[in-house]
């Protein structure tokens, strides 16, 4: 009878844990969906891809070039590992494209990385512009699903347009060549939003690529942008936001990812990193994860067609400027992801960043 007394006591002790297991993962893992942290390891990753995208500025008519097997003036010294398997550069104009495909030896990584715009002027032009139907790639072999009622910026679409064939073709050569080798789209500004629409095509072919974007504009309108989430897996609430497949980083004062306007229809996409310090260079501390598309406490919180702040004195007359039309931070803020992009230099940009770098 004790036996059995025994016996049914850790019965019931073993069935009481096991029913307290789920609940105690489900907090886990509500905590982790509730933690804006990022991880120390995030923060390098985005880092060394904050300089890979800075190499893309060397790529174009203001740049000096990329010549093999990977060498310019700017930071491809960083990366003695890569190897150039191409560029492009379809033009000076904002709606056309520049770049460049790299293979990653040391860590098995294919890199497409796409160059922001040179021209603030036709910049500020062409993010006025009407939406257009969204044309997805057809040519693919993985599933596409059809994206009802979705419209995009017309120039962001024309200039992935531009380069489309070229970095697919080159991509199908160096997926086959390269099967184990992960696949990484990386863009700062125009680069960010055409990066996005490269990602969906590139999943229509099969591929699995990982984006990740500095100070992109947004890109279409509410069907788009939900539709965009769903691909990109940006709605499951129980991922770790540290190992997202799309990682749209963006910093305090910037005007870019709070245009085209509300107003036009267009919204951000979800997946966003904000970088709260203005000034460079920003520690681990600085670095949040955002909730959802449009979280007040990051980058929408600056734009009052969404529920920002007006400022301090939004009833009556103010002149507080909403930061989207702070048009001097594209020469600051805009570029200031990490370091300043947009120079190619000998080494980059001159600081010192590495000594804000997160330890262990």
């Amino acid at each position: 009878m004790g036996l059995a007394l025994l016996c049914w006591t850790h019965l019931c002790i073993i069935t009481a844990a096991a029913a307290a297991a789920p609940a105690e993962q489900s907090l886990l893992v509500q905590h982790a969906h509730n933690d804006r942290s990022a991880s120390a390891s995030l923060f390098l990753e985005l880092e060394e891809f904050a300089r890979i995208t800075d190499i893309t500025y060397c790529v174009g008519v203001a740049g000096t070039g990329i010549i093999k097997p990977f060498e310019c003036l700017s930071r491809c010294s960083d990366f003695p590992a890569f190897e150039l398997v191409r560029t492009w550069n379809t033009g000076p104009l904002l709606d056309d494209s520049s770049g460049y495909i790299a293979l990653d030896h040391a860590k098995q990584r294919l890199i497409v990385a796409i160059r922001g715009t040179y021209s603030i002027s036709s910049a500020l032009v062409d993010l006025l512009t009407l939406p257009a139907e969204y044309s997805p790639y057809l040519g693919g072999e993985g599933d596409q699903p059809v994206c009802h009622s979705c419209s995009v910026h017309a120039g962001f679409q024309r200039s992935w347009g531009h380069t489309q064939k070229m970095v697919m073709d080159a991509l199908q050569d160096q997926v086959a060549s390269h099967p184990s080798y992960a696949l990484h789209v990386v863009g700062h500004s125009l680069g960010g939003v055409v990066a996005g629409f490269a990602g969906l095509d590139m999943m229509a072919h099969g591929w699995q690529p990982t984006i990740t974007t500095f100070g992109e504009p947004r890109g279409g309108n509410k069907a788009f942008v939900e539709w965009f989430d769903a691909r990109y897996g940006l709605n499951e609430s129980t991922q770790d936001r540290n190992k997202l497949k799309y990682r749209r980083v963006t910093h305090v004062d910037d005007p870019i990812p709070q245009v085209p306007p509300t107003e036009f229809g267009f919204l951000p996409h979800a997946g966003e990193i904000y970088i709260s310090k203005a000034a460079l260079s920003p520690d681990l501390a600085d670095l949040q994860h955002c909730m959802g598309s449009m979280d007040k406490n990051c980058i929408a919180g600056q734009d009052p067609t969404i529920g920002g702040d007006l400022g301090e004195h939004s009833a009556g007359f103010s002149l507080h400027v909403p930061a989207r039309w702070k048009l001097w931070n594209m020469l600051f803020a805009h570029r200031d992801y990490f370091w300043r992009l947009g120079l190619c230099v000998p080494g980059g940009d001159p600081g010192r960043y590495e000594e804000h770098l997160p330890r262990g």
